[in-house]
């Protein structure tokens, strides 16, 4: 369970799930006054909402994929991360990668949110690391595609 206080009297909606199979809850913008952000440019967008999210666990914000097939606009620093020592407000880095400026208003979904466990890892120092197959190709060494 994720705790949430919200500015319900400025209108913040409480994330939703559209749909039973639904992985992602839908976060909606919170403003003032609509929103434009122009083709190029990035915002960012609150949403009156603030987490108490469970030790162990952490939110990841993610593009809409309406949004960005539509409009060209997706979550700049996808996926965030909502830690689960976070108290602030959740606010929305959008970036507008379409040809035209984009105007949101309140309650516009802008995004969505998916809970995931969180697992931290121990870190050791060491000289020398296992060989692989792979060794240290990386950046697309492996190919585009099996040639055949």
């Amino acid at each position: 369970m994720v705790n949430i206080k919200c500015v319900a009297s400025k209108g913040a909606v409480i994330p939703e799930y559209k749909t039973s199979g639904a992985a992602g809850a839908d976060l909606c913008a919170l403003l003032d006054a609509p929103l434009t952000i122009p083709a190029g440019s990035y915002a960012m967008v609150p949403t009156g909402l603030f987490f108490e999210i469970p030790e162990g666990y952490e939110v990841q914000v993610r593009p809409r994929s309406g949004l960005a097939a539509k409009y060209g606009v997706t979550v700049l620093n996808t996926p965030g991360t909502i830690d689960s020592d976070y108290r602030g407000e959740i606010k929305i880095i959008l970036i507008n990668l379409g040809g035209s400026d984009f105007t949101i208003n309140s309650g516009d979904r802008i995004a969505q949110m998916v809970v995931a466990p969180v697992t931290q890892a121990s870190f050791s120092l060491t000289q020398s690391l296992s060989e692989t197959e792979r060794g240290t190709g990386g950046f697309g060494s492996t190919g585009l595609a099996d040639k055949k």
